[in-house]
Formats: structure tokens, C-alpha cells, sequence
């Protein structure tokens, strides 16, 4: 059974060999100071307002986010930087403008580390150094990406809010204060912890992993659980956390960066290169194996670009000299990880997982911590067995009331998306209660992976009897952690409800997740498209393609008998693409492929391109599509392009509709037995 192992030396590696422990080199920050005009992103809807809600995808779009070799890592991330947002960016930068002034929720989104390394790299090759200046809540990732790499990051809603087109600024690293030249103002940015600020101060990730390597593989990992008295104050997420703890005597509460113990370190085939060159950085390349990695080949993979296969043989050449085999290495259509991995067995009930990717939050649904990460976080971790982790407040959502036709975890998160409104989670850890255990892991996968786009930290169900039970079905029966559960006394920030007898079948419209409306609304509105698309990670297992099948199969009895739009679907893994070729008892001995190609769906292999604009089946400018994906961001589902977000069961009847609406509109009466899942 997959579980934490201590380091394990190269042949002809010893400890010793390893040099000892020295301390990260202070950095000159003190003496130092930095000087420039601001280059502000304005809000074109709002003349005078700077631009909140700033995506990753926005600062380096997907078909940037590519390194074809190791020495060349960058060169694609300052190219793209900015590039349909601010064409001139890159020119602009080079004359001066190097800080960059933004709105709130700064760089939310993906954990696509290019985003940072590229910005800073822009300003580096003319000489300067970058300085991001943005207000309320910046995307936890960036953020802690940016620390890892030496950008310069301050959070400041007073000086966003006074900053002119033309003002000169200055900084000064060493107390973190900032001067509006112009308009002679000083301001003291948001505080960072102690940890944070010496990682920042040292010059990054990478003096910090070479500070503490020897020592992390001397050290064995070592897991302990809170006694009853102590888990009783503490959330499920705290508890797995205090148990993963690498310094037993740190305290865990909101604002703490601790280090703590990962179960498993994943990557991408997109984020895995950057990773690599972090853990080479820090252990010299040839002294352990990698910890705890894993590597799935799921968002470059059907391009047939010759630069995305240089970026993958990066990740595979990796694989093999470090020994990372099945099925902690994925092959190409294996599948997606948030879906390949947990069926794999390395994902189980009281882990802590940060994953580079965003979506890893999806890692909830099981019953662990599930965090997105940057690739130098996880070449970090893949040296020391240990990430730094900044713990979130808390907030609970107790999930009440029962479920109405045709909604699923999807309707739920998009629900509650929409309720959350422009402020979102405000970046807490999220704790879910199905209070009537009536949620399969299904919905509850979307509703933690989703969490990306509710801008959490984490979101986590407690693992309970619907979890076990899943388990129990892989023949997973023993799981190595114990049964938790949120304490009592468990504090919580913001404590709701959603009742679920209130929710209804959703469809989120252009450009957020939390633009959701009841699909009935969407239907009188007769909104067409081009393209029907089921899967990702957050709407691609089984249960999830049943669902739409289930629909497919009522509305041919009605006489509804074609898709009257291209209709595709992407299995979550291989695992799941063999299954659905299975006949299903609730489908009357058909398959749900049988199902899906009866009315012209196509089956494609299982991958995250269409997602976030890849391969053929990216939209061209001005197509429209309705998925069953995460994020519907200005061209992320291809530059130009349109992506409105629901459930399978919307999706497939959308499909059959040739305009956008739910199953009802189908004529379909909901009949619980018959397509509950």
C-alpha cells in the first residue's frame, strides 16, 4: 500500500556525502532599493477602476505554458506574458513600467508557475526587477510561487487604489515599504508570516531546499494524530495537517506556515519540467530519488505539436532515469490525475496532498487535503519530502435539505459559487458536511475540484460511510490513517448552509463560474452553440458519463434520437474509458458508450486539452460550447471562444436540443429510482 517513505539514496550515495546543513544566504535586500512607473491593468467595463479577478490564464495563456528543454525553461513564459490582455506589455516593462498595479483576487486561478517566473523574467532580461502591486486576495498560489522565485509581491488596496498612469514608485525589499514618488505617499502592504518573509528574503525556494536537504534526508517522516482532547478544536483539515506536522511542537491555527508532510507530490506533463529543474537545483541532481513523486501525462499530450512532445520527453526521460514507474507515471491517455491516481489507490482518506495543479483540491472529495501547488513547491517537496504550508481560516458549509431532480454536484458548486458572489471563499479552507449522506463521490469530486475556481484553499469532505464504501467497491478495505472527523469545538470563520432542496439545475455563462443562472432561465433564452462537451476532471467518471447516458436513453424514448451539435465526451482515465464500454443493468444492458454514440457522440482519450484550449477540439473564435468543465474564463477554452458550464445531465440534454437547457426541456419526467446516481 502507497504510503510516506523516508529518502532513499542514490547507489553509492552517503549522508555524509551530502555536506552539512548551512544556512540560505541573506540577501542584500536591505541595502537595496527599487525604483519604476507603474504599469496599471484598468478595468475597460469600469473607466478608472483597476481590474480585479485577474486569471493565470490572462498572465500566460495555455499554449505559453510550454518548456521544450530544461536549459530553456522560460523563453515561451516571457513571450506570452500578458499577451492578449496587454499586447505591449513586454515593451512596456522594458521601458521602465516594472510595477505592475492590479485590482483584487490578483493571479486567481491555475498553479501554472510560468505566471510568475515569466513576469519576473521579462523585466530581468532588460536589467530590471519587477514588482507586483495588487489589493484584497491575491490567488494563494501565485503568491507562494512568487516567494518561492524572488519576485517581489505586495498586497496594498490603499496604494492600488491611489495609483496614477505615470507615478513612480519605489520599494524597498528590506521592510517591504512602498512610496508613491509621485504623489508622495508611503504604505505599509499586508504583513507576511516569518516563514514566508525569510524565504522571500533569501532569495527563494531554492536556497531554503538547499539549507535543509541534508537534514530532511536524515530525518524518518513520522505521522501522529491528535489525541480526542486536541482534534476536538480542530477542523479535518487542521487535524491532518497537526498529524503531518514535520516540527511536532508548531502550532497549528490560521496563519501558521508550518512544514508539513506530503502523501504524494503529483505533477503534469506541464507543470512536472519546472519541477525537475527545482529538484535537481536543490539536490544536485544524482544524490535521491525523487519523494513521494508522481508524474501523469494529461494537458499536452494530443496536439501534435513537436514543441508540446519535447516538453512531455522531458517528464518521461525524468520517469525513467529516476525509476517512476506504474502507476506513479502515466502514460498518454492513461488519464487525468485527479481521477487516474485516487483509482491507483495513492489517494486515501487523511492525506495531505499538494499536487501542481490547481485542481488538486479535488483530493477532498476522499477525505484528504488536497492543495494546488507551483512546480518549485513540488520540487521542493520531491527533495524533502515537505512543503511550507501557510494554513487558511476556516469556513463550514453544512450541506441540508434533499436533492431535487436532475441536480448534481456540478448544480451544487455552481450554486454556491454564484452565492459567494465577487468575494468568493475569500480564500479559507472550506469544510463540507453532506448532512444527510446523500452525496456520491462523484459530486463531491466536482464540488472539492471546483474549489480552484471558488478560490479555497482546500475544500474537504470528511471521510465518512459513503467514502469507505467507495473504497470497499476498489477492493481498498484497509487504509492506512484513522477514521476523522471535525472536532466539536472546531472554529470556523464563516459558518452557512446550503439547502439543497433550493438548488436547482445551473448553467454558469461566460466569463466565470459564478455567473450561474437556473438552466430553466438559460432554456427560454434559446442560447445555441457549436459543441457539447462531457468530462475533465471534474465531470469525467463513471458515475458522471451515466448520468448523461441515463438522459440520452429517456430522451430517445421521447424522440429525441440525435445530437443537434458536435457532441464529445472525455473519459476522467482509461479506467474509466474501459468501463463505459461495459453494459450497465441501469441502462437495460447497454453500455453507456453504446448510449453516447447512439446519438452521435464521440469518445475521445482521456486528457485536460479541450479544458483549457489544447488540441483539435479547442474553440475556434466565436464558437460557442457547453461543458461540463471548471472554468469558463475569457479564451480558456480557446482564444476567441465561449464556455458556458453545467452538468452532464445539462449537457447531454443541451446536446439533444441544439440550444442550451435541462433535462425537463427534453420532456423527460424525473423518476428518482430510475436516474438518481
Amino acid at each position: 500500500m502507497h504510503g510516506i517513505q523516508p529518502a532513499r539514496l542514490k547507489p553509492g550515495v552517503h549522508a555524509n556525502d551530502l555536506g552539512h546543513e548551512a544556512e540560505a544566504a541573506a540577501s542584500s535586500a536591505a541595502d537595496r532599493e527599487i525604483r519604476g512607473k507603474a504599469l496599471i491593468l484598468w478595468d475597460p467595463a469600469n473607466p478608472g477602476k483597476k481590474l480585479d479577478a485577474i486569471d493565470t490564464d490572462q498572465i500566460t495563456p495555455a499554449q505559453d505554458c510550454v518548456s521544450e528543454s530544461l536549459d530553456a525553461l522560460d523563453e515561451r513564459w516571457k513571450a506570452g506574458s500578458f499577451r492578449f490582455l496587454m499586447p505591449d506589455f513586454r515593451k512596456r516593462v522594458h521601458s521602465g513600467e516594472t510595477f505592475l498595479i492590479a485590482g483584487d483576487r490578483f493571479a486567481i486561478g491555475s498553479s501554472r508557475e510560468m505566471s510568475p517566473a515569466g513576469l519576473k523574467a521579462v523585466a530581468e532580461e532588460a536589467g530590471l526587477e519587477m514588482v507586483i502591486v495588487c489589493g484584497d486576495n491575491m490567488g494563494d498560489i501565485f503568491r507562494r510561487n512568487a516567494f518561492n522565485l524572488g519576485l517581489e509581491v505586495v498586497q496594498c488596496p490603499e496604494a492600488v487604489a491611489d495609483a496614477a498612469d505615470g507615478d513612480e514608485f519605489a520599494y524597498s525589499p528590506g521592510t517591504r515599504e512602498l512610496t508613491n514618488l509621485t504623489q508622495d505617499k508611503t504604505y505599509t502592504p499586508f504583513a507576511l508570516t516569518e516563514k514566508e518573509d525569510e524565504i522571500r528574503r533569501t532569495g527563494g525556494i531554492f536556497a531554503v531546499g538547499r539549507s535543509e536537504f541534508r537534514e530532511s534526508v536524515e530525518r524518518e517522516p513520522r505521522i501522529e494524530w491528535p489525541d480526542a482532547a486536541t482534534a476536538a478544536g480542530l477542523t479535518t483539515t487542521e487535524q491532518i495537517v497537526w498529524a503531518h506536522r514535520v516540527d511536532k511542537d508548531a502550532v497549528v491555527e490560521p496563519g501558521a506556515t508550518l512544514r508539513v508532510y506530503a502523501d504524494l507530490l503529483p505533477a503534469s506533463d506541464g507543470t512536472a519540467p519546472f519541477a525537475i529543474h527545482t529538484f535537481n537545483q536543490i539536490t544536485g541532481g544524482n544524490t535521491i530519488y525523487p519523494r513521494q513523486a508522481a508524474v501523469a501525462n494529461d494537458h499536452f499530450v494530443f496536439t501534435g505539436k513537436e514543441s508540446d512532445d519535447r516538453q512531455t520527453a522531458i517528464g518521461r526521460e525524468f520517469a525513467r532515469v529516476e525509476g517512476l514507474v506504474k502507476p506513479y507515471y502515466a502514460d498518454p491517455g492513461d488519464g487525468i490525475f485527479h481521477f487516474y491516481f485516487p483509482e491507483q489507490g495513492l489517494v486515501m482518506p487523511g492525506q495531505f496532498i499538494p499536487g501542481a495543479d490547481s485542481h488538486s483540491r479535488a483530493y477532498g472529495a476522499y477525505g484528504a487535503v488536497g492543495i494546488g501547488v507551483g512546480s518549485t513547491t513540488l520540487g521542493f517537496g520531491w527533495s524533502t519530502g515537505y512543503v511550507y504550508f501557510t494554513l487558511a481560516r476556516a469556513r463550514r458549509v453544512v450541506l441540508t435539505g434533499q436533492l431535487q431532480p436532475w441536480v448534481s454536484g456540478k448544480d451544487i458548486v455552481l450554486k454556491l459559487l454564484e452565492r459567494w458572489g465577487s468575494a468568493q471563499s475569500q480564500g479559507m479552507s472550506v469544510e463540507f458536511v453532506d448532512a444527510n449522506g446523500q452525496l456520491p463521490i462523484a459530486y463531491r469530486n466536482t464540488i472539492a475540484n471546483m474549489m480552484a475556481e471558488g478560490e479555497a484553499q482546500n475544500g474537504i469532505f470528511a471521510a465518512d460511510e459513503i467514502t469507505y464504501a467507495w473504497y470497499e467497491e476498489k477492493g481498498m478495505g484497509e487504509l492506512p490513517y484513522p477514521r476523522i472527523a471535525p472536532g466539536e469545538n472546531a472554529r470556523y470563520e464563516i459558518d452557512e448552509t446550503l439547502d439543497l432542496s433550493e438548488v436547482v439545475p445551473m448553467i454558469a455563462k461566460p466569463f466565470s463560474p459564478g455567473n450561474a443562472h437556473p438552466a430553466t432561465a438559460v432554456a427560454d433564452e434559446k442560447i445555441e452553440f457549436d459543441r457539447a462537451f462531457i468530462g475533465s476532471c471534474t465531470n469525467g467518471s463513471y458515475d458522471d458519463l451515466l448520468q448523461a447516458a441515463l438522459v440520452l436513453q429517456a430522451a430517445k424514448r421521447a424522440g429525441h434520437t440525435e445530437a443537434r451539435r458536435k457532441f464529445v465526451i472525455f473519459p476522467g482515465s482509461i479506467g474509466v474509458k474501459k468501463m463505459i464500454e461495459n453494459e450497465d443493468p441501469r441502462l437495460g444492458g447497454e453500455s453507456i458508450a453504446d448510449v453516447l454514440r447512439s446519438v452521435g457522440g464521440q469518445i475521445r482519450d482521456s486528457w485536460c486539452g479541450p479544458c483549457f484550449g489544447q488540441g483539435p477540439d479547442a474553440l475556434e473564435p466565436g464558437q460557442r460550447a457547453i461543458t461540463s468543465f471548471n472554468r469558463n474564463w475569457q479564451n480558456r477554452m480557446g482564444v476567441g471562444g465561449e464556455g458556458y458550464l453545467a452538468s452532464p445531465a445539462v449537457v447531454a440534454a443541451s446536446a439533444l436540443l441544439g440550444y442550451m437547457g435541462p433535462p425537463s426541456a427534453l420532456g423527460i419526467d424525473w423518476e428518482a429510482d430510475r436516474f438518481g446516481i
